[in-house]
């Protein structure tokens, strides 16, 4: 006999169902939550909010997921390459006879391995050149309005706002928004965005400079402010824009791409406005200064002009010279129109002379006799033309009139037409019946035709003699 059992057969079978139940039973009851440390793999969030990612290690992989909620709790957004350690209830997936951890927490392994991750980012948005001190904008000297971008709630605001109350009051616009956890990173850059997005002349006024400003914390706390969706929003405002993202030793990315970083937010809220006594005081110092300014130039030109006024000689002095002068030129005006009179007078005389004005009048009647002996030409010639012309006019009429239809039915003629006007040329033209007109010298009168015009002889056919049947034909 054989040693080999042989096999049995009251095993009961199991559907595979049944079998993949048993197994989930059996995996998840002896190890209800378990902790685990490893690299995250091809993370995916999906349309749903639920992420699905791998953890694995040098020789071993797990498939994980955080369902929609969890992702909420968690702090960061998975990566590919970040280790973490998670907590959470192993499970299996009969579906794909694999086995998956539900995580319920999860952190990173390390601060070093965030501080990587955070260094790693740095350098990605350095390359781009958004940290480039280039393109920061200056802060204006007196903002009029100020926008805050915060939790509406905590330390931070009440004290941004009794700064720039204490230091120079100013209006003060409150874009709340969450600081820590799962969408805050969202929310601060559609602040940002929002804020830019605003115009002079509408509803809510646009702002002069922005403060994004949250408390101190881990650097868990803070990594909202390190998502390169917030940097970007940080580096695309037109706004001139201040970070105060923790405590002075809390550094975040956001401070790099801003315009001004400030250790606190309260120390923000002293960039963003001047101190009002300070501007008062220097108000007043400078108006000291240009009044003394002024007074010394006054003073200046008060020397300077007794100066002059020693070198200018005496007024009534000056004012006789010009009386003189003023009758010499007067009695000169009075006695240069008849002198000039006189001087042209001159002048006519001379070219009376020399024009000879007898000898001018008798050319002048010449010339009219020779016009008019001209206009009487002018005029027998035009008469002449006119009586030729009327000449010819009444022999071309005369003409006109031999030969005009109308004198032609004076001498006896007669003009025969149908009805439609055509003469009458021919008998032909006149059948039994017609209408016809008559048209003497003096009107018409209507006819018709009572017999029509004769009928042709027919020709008288040759007459033919009967051959002779006895008589032979010659041809």
């Amino acid at each position: 006999m054989s040693d080999t059992p042989s096999p049995s057969h009251n095993l009961p079978s199991l559907t595979v169902s049944e079998l993949s139940a048993n197994l989930k039973r059996t995996v998840e009851d002896a190890y209800g939550y378990v902790r685990v440390r490893g690299e995250i793999s091809q993370p995916k969030v999906a349309a749903s909010g639920h992420c699905y990612l791998r953890l694995k290690d040098e020789s071993a992989v797990i498939d994980g997921i955080l369902w929609r909620g969890t992702m909420s709790k968690v702090s960061f957004r998975p990566e590919e390459g970040m280790e973490v350690v998670v907590t959470g209830k192993l499970t299996t997936y009969p579906g794909r006879s694999s086995y998956q951890i539900v995580i319920d927490t999860m952190e990173l392994a390390g601060e070093g391995a965030l501080l990587k991750l955070l260094e790693d980012r740095r350098r990605k948005l350095a390359a781009e050149g958004l940290f480039d001190d280039a393109r920061k904008k200056p802060l204006p000297y007196l903002p009029q309005i100020i926008g805050v971008v915060t939790s509406p709630t905590g330390a931070v605001i009440r004290d941004i706002l009794h700064r720039i109350r204490d230091r120079c009051p100013c209006r003060v616009l409150i874009w709340p928004v969450r600081v820590q956890g799962e969408g805050a990173a969202a929310e601060i850059a559609a602040a940002i965005a929002g804020f830019n997005s605003l115009t002079e002349s509408g509803d809510v006024p646009r702002p002069d400079v922005i403060i994004v400003a949250r408390g101190g914390g881990s650097l868990e706390d803070l990594w909202a402010f390190n998502e390169e969706v917030v940097v970007r929003a940080a580096a695309a405002s037109t706004i001139p824009l201040i970070s105060a993202v923790g405590h002075e030793t809390d550094w975040t990315l956001i401070d790099h791409a801003s315009d001004r970083r400030a250790p606190t937010p309260t120390a923000a809220a002293e960039m963003a406005v001047p101190v009002r006594l300070e501007l008062i005081a220097n108000l007043h110092e400078r108006h000291g200064r240009l009044f003394q300014a002024v007074s010394r130039v006054l003073e200046e030109g008060r020397i300077h002009l007794q100066g002059l006024v020693r070198g200018i000689p005496r007024l009534d002095m000056i004012v006789a010279q010009k009386t003189q002068d003023l009758d010499a030129l007067s009695e000169r005006l009075g006695l240069g129109p008849l002198k000039l009179i006189q001087i042209r007078s001159q002048d006519i005389a001379s070219l009376v002379n020399r024009l000879n004005l007898d000898r001018f009048v008798r050319d002048i009647e010449r010339h009219g006799r020779d016009v008019g002996v001209s206009a009487t030409r002018l005029a027998g010639a035009a008469r002449r033309a006119v009586a030729d012309a009327d000449t010819r006019l009444e022999a071309l009429w005369a003409r006109l009139q031999s030969v005009s239809p109308k004198k032609v039915l004076e001498r006896g003629y007669a003009i025969i037409a149908d009805a439609s006007g055509v003469p009458i040329t021919s008998t032909a033209m006149a059948p039994a019946g017609a209408a016809l007109s008559i048209e003497f010298s003096d009107g018409k009168v209507g006819v018709q035709v009572t017999d029509g015009p004769p009928k042709p002889m027919k020709a008288a056919k040759p007459a033919t003699r009967k051959a002779d049947e006895k008589q032979g034909n010659l041809l």
